[in-house]
């Protein structure tokens, strides 16, 4: 087989396990807009809130350390103990729900029955506000993030690769325990939302605010549910992507990324999110490796865009969303 070929399709592996990466993150947008019918701007702080939460337990720091140092001149910054991986991704999956409930308390009950962009334009400050915090909480430098997942290239499949190719793939293992894990939680996510109680509840309130309330759904918890279920879902990706690239603030502009995975999959698809994830993972490694060369290179950063910015003219559903027929 042609060394080139066998690059291509290692360059197509690599590519669907960035786009599992990407796909977890799109996963909370697509969970907030089922229920309520609003983009959540702040999902990738999310992100970067749960990444710096866990890393924080995990190391026994002092949540703001820095703010207590300043006003009592003191000089503190760790407990001294150190938390194993799984109590601190349990606690930190607690911190989230809480967070949850203090959204819904002060911010989305206010908010029953205003129009999308109120709701939109209130992500955007809970996003800065949640960024800011996690600054003064944890501090704004780099943070590495180890929860024992396995990372660097895989000697299984390069062996077995190079015995039958007489080349080597490389694939990373953090990339094979991502998309193993984005496996498990759309199918728990889909059976939850078309089989569950809660889940017929979720699209209840997504459809209509006042018909879900007048027929005994409680807006607020299925908003709070909604938020957990979201949050969990920001812990997960932000501990694949806090382990492979250090928890950092840049982490948050992954949201940037899971824009083009929500216009190819759909706004209110949960595999969708997933499908679109692996399009826009596969299509810009193989467009840097073909195109790339020929037109200088750096595509990656834009091929994403200009696909969904021609989903957007002749499919703006996407590929499993809802086409909205209004009736006038």
């Amino acid at each position: 087989m042609p060394e080139t070929l066998l690059y291509a399709i290692e360059v197509t592996l690599n590519g669907l396990m960035a786009g599992v990466l990407y796909a977890l993150v799109a996963l909370g947008f697509v969970l907030i807009f089922k229920a309520s019918g609003i983009f959540n701007y702040a999902q990738g702080v999310l992100a970067l809130f749960a990444a710096l939460t866990l890393v924080g337990i995990q190391n026994g720091q002092v949540p703001f350390a820095h703010l207590i140092n300043a006003i009592f001149g003191t000089s503190i910054h760790h407990f001294g103990w150190h938390v194993p991986a799984v109590l601190a991704i349990l606690l930190t999956a607690l911190v989230m729900v809480g967070l949850a409930i203090l959204v819904e308390r002060f911010v989305l009950k206010h908010l029953v029955n205003q129009e999308p962009i109120i709701l939109f334009m209130a992500t955007i400050g809970l996003a800065y506000f949640l960024e800011g915090m996690g600054d003064v909480m944890w501090g704004a430098d780099i943070k590495k993030l180890d929860v024992g997942i396995p990372q660097g290239m895989s000697g299984a499949i390069d062996d077995f690769t190079y015995n039958a190719f007489g080349y080597g793939f490389f694939i990373d293992q953090l990339d094979i325990v991502a998309t193993v894990v984005a496996v498990i939680l759309v199918v728990s996510l889909t059976l939850f939302s078309q089989y569950s109680k809660q889940g017929r509840a979720l699209r209840a309130v997504a459809d209509d605010h006042q018909a879900a309330l007048s027929v005994g759904i409680s807006l607020r918890f299925i908003w709070v549910l909604t938020w957990s279920i979201a949050g969990f879902v920001a812990l997960v990706a932000g501990i694949m992507w806090g382990s492979k690239s250090g928890v950092q603030f840049s982490l948050s502009l992954i949201a940037l990324k899971a824009l083009p995975v929500l216009m190819l999959g759909g706004f209110t698809s949960i595999p969708g999110a997933i499908v679109g994830g692996l399009i826009i993972g596969v299509g810009e490694k193989l467009f840097e490796f073909f195109a790339g060369p020929l037109i200088g290179g750096a595509t990656e950063n834009w091929f994403a865009y200009v696909l969904a910015l021609i989903f957007l003219v002749f499919r703006p559903q996407g590929l499993f969303g809802e086409k909205i027929i209004e009736r006038v």
